[in-house]
């Protein structure tokens, strides 16, 4: 008989490993990286009972802040819960949102060619004021509520409304600093005004500002630590059964969303 089917503990020391990928919130047609898109796999790899270590990788220029806070929050719970140790590392960019869940990591890894940082807020949009008034179409809004309509692109731009949008984004920028500097503490080593400019910079960088731990890949950190006999086990997103059913006739919506992901991936040179 053989007893090693029976054994309880595994012959080799395993490390689940999560591929955090994409733009963050809801794309057209792709779903995009939000927590109802990735819950199902941050639970199963911090499920895993024989493994004290939990391997997150990320790759994404950011989105939706609070899409980011909720992401970030679970993988803290799930550790907590779980009694696990969380190593973070960013793949080709972690910048922005993709900054936010990098700190998740009680330690913070980066290749020596990953962008990181860019810990700040954004907001575009178009002006079609001009356009609607060369073709002679008339604007017509009703609202109850005097900012209901704030920043609308058929509109001129106002005062009142830059100054709501600014009041908006410090709050949210604020956020970010104090998320940053609660799972940074003590290891920034740059003056706030570079480290929270918005800007990003390369690995090695990042590491001499503090925002991540030290240079390296999943590959090498965990086989340094675990062996060479380590078994990676990789949880990735999937699209949901519609998505993946609908195929071409969902391909308008899948281009849209491919188009958005790579303008925001083309903001970091990527």
């Amino acid at each position: 008989m053989n007893l090693e089917r029976f054994w309880p503990f595994p012959k080799h020391p395993i490390v689940p490993l999560v591929r955090l990928s994409g733009v963050i919130g809801s794309l057209p047609g792709r779903g995009g990286m939000t927590l109802a898109s990735v819950n199902g796999i941050l639970e199963a790899a911090f499920r895993h009972k024989h493994a004290d270590t939990v391997a997150i990788v990320v790759n994404s220029p950011g989105g939706s802040p609070v899409q980011s806070a909720l992401i970030g929050e679970k993988i803290r719970s799930l550790a907590e819960r779980k009694r696990k140790r969380v190593l973070t590392f960013a793949e080709d960019v972690a910048a922005s949102g993709g900054y936010w869940l990098l700190c998740a990591g009680d330690e913070v890894f980066a290749h020596r060619c990953s962008l990181v940082g860019s810990i700040g807020v954004v907001s575009a949009g178009f002006g079609f004021v001009d356009a609607i008034d060369k073709l002679g179409i008339e604007r017509r809004v009703r609202t109850r509520g005097e900012r209901k309509a704030m920043l609308d692109p058929f509109r001129p731009q106002t005062p009142e409304d830059l100054q709501l949008l600014d009041e908006i984004q410090g709050d949210v920028h604020q956020a970010f600093i104090d998320h940053v500097r609660s799972r940074r503490a003590g290891k920034l080593a740059g003056p706030d005004e570079e480290i929270f400019s918005g800007r990003v910079w390369l690995g090695e960088r990042g590491k001499a500002l503090g925002l991540v731990d030290q240079l390296g890949t999943p590959e090498t950190v965990l086989r340094a630590r675990f062996g060479d006999k380590l078994r990676i086990k990789t949880y990735g997103q999937r699209r949901s059964w519609l998505q993946r059913r609908l195929g071409i006739d969902h391909a308008s919506g899948l281009i849209l969303g491919a188009v958005e992901e790579r303008l925001a991936f083309g903001r970091y040179g990527l």
